[in-house]
């Protein structure tokens, strides 16, 4: 498995959730609340500009879906493993409206997500 690339999207940022299946997994899927290993690669969708990758740290990453933004609470249930999806994420469901306090706060987001594993 490869880092993926991010396509840039011309237009406006969307204002409700896209997922885009680029690999459709074959294995266990991940369910609401779950707990999943995943390699991903975020960037902002205005400038395309990486601004998160566990490809960069060179190792998968294991979390709960529900300490995460609503964007992949929503957006990762239903992925096999083995499959790779990209999330377009408006700010509402990503880190909130403009002066939320995270620097990435009244963006949308880009998301390209490897499913290595379901854990629960």
């Amino acid at each position: 498995m490869t880092k993926p690339v991010v396509e840039f999207q011309a237009g406006p940022a969307p204002t409700e959730l896209v997922i885009k299946d680029i690999t459709v997994g074959e294995g266990k899927e991940a369910v609401p609340g779950g707990t999943v290993e995943v390699h991903y690669v975020g960037v902002e969708f205005d400038s395309g500009e990486e601004f998160d990758s566990s490809w960069k740290r060179g190792e998968t990453i294991v979390f709960p879906l529900r300490g995460l933004i609503q964007g992949w609470q929503d957006g990762i249930p239903g992925m096999k493993v083995g499959g790779r999806r990209q999330l377009t994420i408006p700010p509402e469901l990503a880190y909130g409206p403009a002066g939320a306090g995270h620097h990435l706060s009244g963006k949308a987001l880009v998301f390209v997500i490897d499913l290595i594993d379901v854990l629960s």
